[in-house]
């Protein structure tokens, strides 16, 4: 019986950081499941050791990219790499270059798919590799989805750090940034990750509208064009009604 009771608190925890909808603190956490402290923080560093729960910057807890992971190879009605591969394939075919698919895991964004472009010269997303958010196009217009506070909140524990230096590293910056985005529906990383890359991204949704992944067209820098963002969004709309026919909605 306490093997089990031990699953339920550990359940009721995951439920728990799901309701704050980014990453929530043992005081939360505790508070929210009933559990006194010192027994949510050895369930938390339990649920911590096998991926389930990481840990952000400052101390909070948030669901891990295992379970994420986990999610992304049951074969249940809703598959998002089923939706998107073929809409993937067809977008590469037309503009060349790679296109890659998207989750949030936390403060990162983890790329879960790609469909590398035929040419010598091209940019290779590694599946399973992360990247914070303010540094790529997905990502920012994911962290848009949690409004400015949220996205206040993501620069406090983070610190924004650069890693070009076209990286967003200011607040107002990247506030600005994200609301020009999210207002032309599709966002641009500027060499901010990486020199020499440039990327094009725009967010996939659920039947009801919630983010549930992102579409990204990545190349050198020098070949991007804009061209290519009506094809692009016109990708992501289909892969968007896909999701929603998966679920009998249309």
């Amino acid at each position: 019986m306490a093997s089990i009771q031990v699953i339920q608190r550990a359940g009721a925890l995951l439920d728990a950081i799901v309701s704050q909808g980014d990453t929530a603190t043992l005081k939360i956490l505790a508070a929210e499941t009933g559990l006194h402290p010192s027994t949510a923080f050895r369930i938390l560093a339990s649920l911590s050791d096998v991926g389930l729960v990481e840990r952000d910057t400052r101390g909070g807890y948030l669901l891990g990219a295992k379970l994420r992971q986990l999610a992304s190879r049951i074969p249940l009605d809703f598959d998002l790499r089923t939706c998107a591969l073929p809409y993937m394939e067809r977008l590469r075919n037309t503009v060349g270059e790679t296109v890659n698919l998207t989750l949030r895991a936390g403060d990162e964004i983890i790329y879960i798919e790609r469909v590398i472009s035929k040419r010598m010269m091209r940019v290779e997303q590694i599946i399973g590799s992360r990247a914070p958010l303010h540094i790529t196009a997905v990502g920012k217009l994911m962290l848009g989805e949690s409004g400015e506070r949220g996205v206040r909140d993501y620069a406090e524990r983070t610190g924004l750090p650069a890693y070009t230096p076209n990286t967003l590293t200011g607040v107002r910056t990247l506030l600005d940034h994200i609301h020009q985005s999210r207002q032309q529906g599709y966002a641009y990383d500027n060499e901010e990750a990486e020199i020499g890359v440039g990327c094009i991204g725009v967010l996939l949704r659920d039947a009801t509208g919630a983010a549930v992944g992102g579409l990204s067209i990545s190349s050198p820098i020098e070949r991007r064009r804009s061209e290519w963002i009506p094809l692009l969004i016109a990708a992501g709309e289909e892969v968007t009604a896909h999701i929603a026919h998966r679920h009998g909605t249309v």
